[in-house]
C-alpha cells in the first residue's frame, strides 16, 4: 500500500480518542456540575432560565435547571440523567447528586494524568460507593410514622434551600399532613402514592394562604346559576356517563307527517332527561359530578331539585374524589344506587383569583387530598409547587424507609473520614481511587461553605477535626459560619437521599470514565448525527 492512509469514516466525521476524548467528556460533565453548584444549600442562588419564546423559569431546583437547559454534549446529557434519576427515586437531593458526580470526575482526572488506568479508578470507585453506603447505614437513625416532629424537620430541611423558606413552618406541616393522609400500611411498612395528592396552583395571594384541603378541589364551577352555592353534609354521586340524549352513531332521518308529533317528540326527550334527574334524586344524592356532559334541560331540572352539579371533570380528579369521599364511580345512571354515594361535610363554589372552583372538603379519613398553592405571581406559584413537591417526597421517603441521617455536609464528612481509614486497608492502586472518592464527598460541605460566603478550606479543616474527635453530626451552619451539631439544629434528611446520590453519581462517573472513543454515527448528512463536536459546552482545547 506504500503507507497510503485507509479511510474508515466519512471525510469530515468527528472522532476523538484516548485522553482527548476522556478530557472532553470530563470537562463537559464538570461544566454541568458547576452550573448547579451555586444553587446548593440554604444560601444557594436561583437561576433564571429563558427559552426561545421568552418564557422564563426562576428556580434553584437542580433537576428543573438541568431539564430546562438546552444541553448538547453527550457526556453532559448523562449528567442531566443523574439528576432525573435522583428526582424520580427520591424527589430531592438532585443538586447534591450532580455536584458529587462532577467532583468524582474531577478527582479521577488527576489520577488519569498520573497514568492510573480508568478501569482501576472505576473499580476503586465502586468499592468506595459500597463502603460509603454501608457507613451511611451505620450512622443513620430510625424514624417512625408517628414522629411528626422529626418528619417536619426533614420537610423543613428540604424547604430551607428553596425560595419558600420564609414559610417553611407552614409548608412543612402541610407536607407531613398530606403524606399522613394518603400513606397506606403495607406488610413491610408504609407506601405513599403521589397520585393521591392533588396540587392546584392559583397566582395572586400570599404564600401563607397555601392550604391543605381534606378533600379535593375541582377546577370547575357549578353548571347552572340556580343551583346552591354550597351543600352541607353532601352525598356525592360520581358518574362516568352523560345526562344527555344519546345521538345516533349513524345518519338518521325522522319523518314527521303531523305537526303535533313535533311536540310529542320534544316532550319525549324532555321526559327522558327528567327521568335521568329523578334517578339521581332517588339515590339521595345532593351533589353530582360527572366526567361527561349535562344537557341544558337536565341542568334546569337538577337546579330545581337543589342538586349541585359539575360536568366534564377530568378522569384523574374523579378518581381522586372517589378515594377522598368513598364514592363508587358509576358508568351509567341506571347503575347508580345509594350504596355508591360518597360523603363530605361541605361542597361549595369559591372564587379563587378570577376562576370559580368547586371545593369538596371535610372528608372523613380521605385517601386523597389537595393542596391549594398561592403565590404573588405565576413564577412564585410555580416555584412553591416545586418546593412542596420536593418536601412531600422527602417525608414519604422517610416514612417508607424509616431511617434518617443529618445534613449540612455532616454525613458526607463522616463517610469521607471512614473511607480514608478503609482505603489504607485495601492497598494497591484502588486505594488511590477510594481516597479520591472521599475527597469528592467533601465537595458537599465545601460547596455549602462557598455558597454561604465562608472560607471553604477553614470550614473543611474544622469539620474534619470535629469528625476525627467522634462528632458524627458536625456540619456547616451556613447562618453562623460555624461548625455545629446538625442533629440539634434539626437539619436532617431521609437516608434515601444520600444512598441514591452515591449510586447515581458513581454510576455516571464510572460510565463517563470508561469512554475512550467518541465517534460520529450514522444520522444526518455528513456524519454529523452523533456527538455534536465533542467539546460543545465544555470549551475545546
Amino acid at each position: 500500500m506504500g503507507g497510503q492512509p485507509i479511510f474508515i469514516l466519512k471525510e469530515g466525521s468527528k472522532r476523538e480518542t484516548g485522553k482527548d476524548a476522556m478530557k472532553n467528556n470530563i470537562d463537559a460533565a464538570k461544566s454541568i456540575a458547576n452550573a448547579v453548584r451555586s444553587s446548593l444549600g440554604p444560601r444557594g442562588m436561583d437561576k433564571m432560565l429563558v427559552d426561545s419564546l421568552g418564557d422564563i423559569v426562576i428556580t434553584n431546583d437542580g433537576v428543573t435547571i438541568l431539564k430546562e437547559m438546552d444541553v448538547e454534549h453527550p457526556a453532559a446529557k448523562m449528567m442531566v440523567e443523574v439528576s432525573k434519576t435522583q428526582d424520580s427515586f427520591v424527589g430531592d437531593g438532585t443538586t447534591t447528586a450532580v455536584v458529587m458526580a462532577g467532583a468524582l470526575l474531577q478527582e479521577a482526572e488527576a489520577l488519569i494524568n498520573q497514568n492510573v488506568h480508568p478501569t482501576v479508578i472505576s473499580s476503586g470507585y465502586r468499592m468506595a460507593a459500597d463502603e460509603a453506603k454501608r457507613i451511611l447505614q451505620s450512622i443513620s437513625k430510625p424514624v417512625k410514622f408517628s414522629e411528626k416532629e422529626l418528619l417536619m424537620k426533614m420537610a423543613g430541611t428540604s424547604l430551607s434551600s428553596k425560595s419558600a423558606s420564609s414559610s417553611k413552618e407552614k409548608l412543612s406541616k402541610i407536607s407531613v399532613d398530606a403524606v399522613e393522609a394518603v400513606a397506606e400500611k403495607t406488610e413491610s411498612g408504609y407506601s405513599v402514592d403521589f397520585d393521591n395528592i392533588q396540587m392546584v396552583k392559583k397566582q395572586g395571594g400570599d404564600i401563607d394562604e397555601t392550604q391543605l384541603i381534606q378533600g379535593i378541589i375541582v377546577d370547575k364551577e357549578k353548571v347552572h346559576p340556580g343551583m346552591p352555592d354550597f351543600v352541607k353534609n353532601a352525598k356525592i354521586a360520581l358518574l362516568n356517563a352523560a345526562l344527555e340524549i344519546k345521538k345516533p352513531e349513524f345518519d338518521t332521518n325522522i319523518r314527521i307527517d303531523d305537526p303535533s308529533m313535533i311536540q310529542k317528540f320534544l316532550s319525549q326527550e324532555e321526559s327522558v332527561l327528567k327521568e335521568m334527574v329523578a334517578k339521581v334524586k332517588k339515590t339521595g344524592a345532593n351533589v353530582l359530578i360527572t366526567q361527561k356532559g349535562i344537557d341544558d334541560l337536565a341542568q334546569h331540572y337538577l337546579a330545581k331539585e337543589g342538586i349541585y352539579a359539575v360536568r366534564r371533570v377530568k378522569k384523574s380528579d374523579v378518581e381522586k374524589l372517589s378515594k377522598a369521599t368513598g364514592a363508587s364511580i358509576a358508568s351509567s345512571i341506571d347503575e347508580l344506587s345509594d350504596q355508591d354515594l360518597g360523603t363530605a361535610e361541605l361542597v361549595e363554589q369559591n372564587k379563587i383569583g378570577d376562576d370559580y372552583m368547586t371545593f369538596v372538603t371535610g372528608c372523613k379519613n380521605p385517601k386523597a387530598v389537595s393542596i391549594l398553592i398561592r403565590g404573588g405571581t405565576e413564577h412564585v406559584a410555580d416555584e412553591i409547587e416545586r418546593s412542596i413537591t420536593d418536601s412531600i417526597h422527602v417525608v414519604a421517603a422517610a416514612v417508607e424507609d424509616g431511617k434518617y441521617v443529618t445534613g449540612g455536609g455532616s454525613a458526607a464528612a463522616e463517610m469521607a473520614l471512614k473511607l480514608r481509614e478503609y482505603a489504607s486497608k485495601i492497598g494497591g492502586r484502588q486505594q488511590l481511587a477510594i481516597e479520591k472518592f472521599a475527597n469528592a464527598l467533601e465537595e458537599i460541605p465545601r460547596a455549602l461553605s462557598e455558597n454561604a460566603g465562608l472560607d471553604a478550606i477553614d470550614m473543611l479543616i474544622k469539620i474534619r477535626n470535629e469528625h476525627a474527635n467522634g462528632k458524627k453530626t458536625a456540619g456547616v451552619n451556613v447562618y453562623t459560619g460555624e461548625v455545629s451539631d446538625m442533629e440539634k439544629l434539626g437539619v436532617i434528611e431521609p437516608i434515601r437521599v444520600g444512598l441514591q446520590a452515591i449510586d447515581a453519581a458513581t454510576e455516571a462517573a464510572v460510565m463517563i470514565l470508561r469512554i475512550d472513543d467518541v465517534i460520529a454515527t450514522k444520522g444526518s448528512k455528513g456524519g454529523a448525527g452523533a456527538p455534536p463536536s465533542p467539546g460543545a459546552g465544555a470549551g475545546e482545547d
